[in-house]
């Protein structure tokens, strides 16, 4: 996953790319740091053109993740074509974010 630190780095990004997923995350935080891992295989195995981002609220993220309203972890954001389409906060699954994905994935990169 790319490190984002800072909001232009991350409105570069949504600009240059069609698909985002942002995880806004914690290095003392257990359950994101287990759910990274799972994530980052989910998107190689199924999903591969979306462009994963981590975002480290606890450590030199933290003005990013208070710019986008992140006030508890773990957060996952999905941005299509520039705009945010699905935020998951505090209690999800990685079937949530898979099923999210699924659709609009679809669409933008014809994958039947």
């Amino acid at each position: 996953m790319l490190s984002v630190t800072g909001q232009s780095q991350l409105d570069i990004l949504l600009a240059g790319h069609p698909a985002v997923l942002v995880l806004y995350g914690g290095r003392h935080c257990g359950v994101c740091q287990a759910f990274k891992p799972r994530l980052q295989q989910l998107l190689a195995g199924q999903f591969p053109q979306v462009l994963a981002c981590y975002a480290d609220c606890q450590a030199d993220s933290a003005s990013l993740c208070a710019q986008q309203g992140v006030m508890a972890l773990p957060v996952v954001q999905l941005w299509f074509e520039g705009k945010r389409f699905a935020e998951f906060f505090r209690v999800f699954s990685l079937s949530d974010i898979q099923q999210a994905l699924e659709r609009p994935y679809a669409f933008l990169f014809n994958k039947q």
